[in-house]
């Protein structure tokens, strides 16, 4: 009798949220719970998991580039077609992002990932000369029925706080009003962001003044091995480049608050090999949602880095994207 009456009690819950719109835990979104919190086992290569572990918990993109150079492919791309350098916004040298396409018939429309690289605040591309890397996010986004979009974002310290925001909201506009003549669904933007990127996709979603539509004008976001709250995270001058010298401002700026107001279906995740503070942050956004009744699934790669989980993604590994393809497509 308690178990049935236990049942009817979540099952109104259930129905209070679909007319009040307010998310419950028993009323997570199917994707999201799917995905179980915790750690990932490793899938990482044995040579080269053993070149990361003498690298250790620091961020050394040169270096693991190389443990993954030979895992990728290089242009010209089988299967996809890839639109490079469109036009978002009025910056000519940053404000840009590549396309990636089938190369054949798309069918009927497919959700889209738009990522958004990491750099320290103050460098990255979304792109590099001829190197695979984020070519393979959007590659891996197109084999598993998506369209990618791959941006980039003016940089610090020429450009502070709120720039990248302002930045991903044009790139997010953009998507809204061109991806379907693309064969993507504008309806179902998941947007994608790491280090940095992952920061500024935070700030984004955390900040409601920033927003292109209600709710961020996204169907959910997947967070890497981020930074959501200054006000906390160990100060540093590429922090101070992108939110300022003033630490009095890093409480108002952080995204936490408004991410835990927010309904939108979030992932987060975050390497075993990653330096402590995005340890420390990934378990503070996952406190602050979780106390706000909005908990989502948060991971840890095991055996990965800060740069090899996205160097990894399009290889025999996948920890993380059996994660995001369950996030952005279900059981399809």
């Amino acid at each position: 009798m308690v178990r049935v009456m236990s049942s009817i009690a979540r099952t109104a819950r259930c129905l209070a949220f679909l007319s009040a719109a307010v998310t419950l835990v028993a009323c997570s979104t199917p994707m999201a719970s799917s995905i179980h919190s915790g750690p990932v086992a490793s899938q990482v290569p044995t040579a080269i998991a053993q070149q990361l572990a003498q690298i250790g918990r620091v961020i050394e993109p040169a270096k693991t580039a190389v443990l993954y150079a030979s895992l990728h492919q290089r242009e010209p791309y089988g299967g996809a077609a890839v639109d490079r350098a469109v036009r978002y916004g009025t910056d000519a040298q940053r404000n840009l992002l590549d396309v990636f396409t089938p190369a054949g018939p798309a069918g009927s429309a497919r959700p889209v990932l738009v990522f958004v690289h990491g750099g320290g605040f103050t460098g990255g591309a979304r792109r590099t000369g001829d190197s695979s890397f984020y070519d393979n996010v959007m590659l891996w986004a197109v084999k598993n029925g998506m369209v990618g979009v791959n941006t980039t974002y003016r940089l610090a310290p020429q450009h502070p706080w709120p720039a990248a925001q302002q930045d991903l909201a044009a790139t997010v506009a953009w998507v809204r009003q061109n991806i379907a003549a693309r064969g993507g669904d504008p309806s179902r933007i998941y947007v994608m962001g790491h280090s940095a990127g992952a920061a500024h996709v935070a700030q984004y979603l955390g900040h409601p003044q920033f927003h292109v539509a209600p709710g961020g004008g996204i169907a959910g976001a997947i967070l890497v091995s981020g930074l959501f709250d200054p006000s906390t995270i160990a100060p540093s001058p590429s922090l101070q480049a992108y939110f300022g010298s003033d630490a009095s401002l890093y409480a108002q700026r952080s995204a936490l608050p408004g991410m835990a107001a927010s309904r939108l279906p979030l992932l987060v995740a975050y390497a075993e090999l990653d330096p402590s503070d995005f340890h420390r942050q990934a378990e503070q956004v996952q406190a602050a949602l979780c106390e706000a009744r909005h908990c989502a699934p948060l991971i840890q790669l095991r055996g990965h880095s800060h740069m090899s989980e996205m160097y990894a993604i399009n290889t025999a590994d996948t920890a993380l994207t059996d994660a995001i393809r369950t996030f952005v497509l279900g059981g399809r």
